[in-house]
């Protein structure tokens, strides 16, 4: 699994790729390590990016907690806004350009080496 991380301010972005292809979708897991401030020292693990299933494009899920009621799964997301639920695309796009940075540095170092 190649790993690349990419620095924004006291924000480090972790790409893990998923060399694997298991779960099919999947792309990398994506981890947030804090530089600064009261998170300093750090991570935030359970973010994923995955390709879209029409193909266009990505997405990226947030850490979330999974539970069960009456037999029926649920999701309870770990991450929320407190207010503006646009608050999450800031994060969503960080992720999202930590990966494509990450993706293009692989076909880099594969094209570097003749793959």
């Amino acid at each position: 699994m190649a790993t690349i991380a990419t620095t924004t301010a006291n924000l480090t972005v972790k790409i893990i790729m998923n060399d694997r292809g298991n779960p099919p979708g999947k792309l990398a897991d994506a981890e947030l390590h804090f530089g600064a401030g009261p998170l300093d020292g750090l991570k935030l693990i359970g973010f994923s990016v995955w390709e879209r299933r029409n193909g266009a494009g990505r997405r990226v899920t947030f850490p979330a907690r999974q539970y069960s009621i009456n037999g029926e799964r649920r999701s309870f997301a770990l991450l929320r806004p407190i207010g503006d639920a646009a608050a999450q695309d800031v994060i969503r796009e960080v992720i999202l350009n930590a990966y494509a940075q990450a993706e293009a540095a692989a076909h880099m170092s594969g094209s570097a080496l003749g793959l």
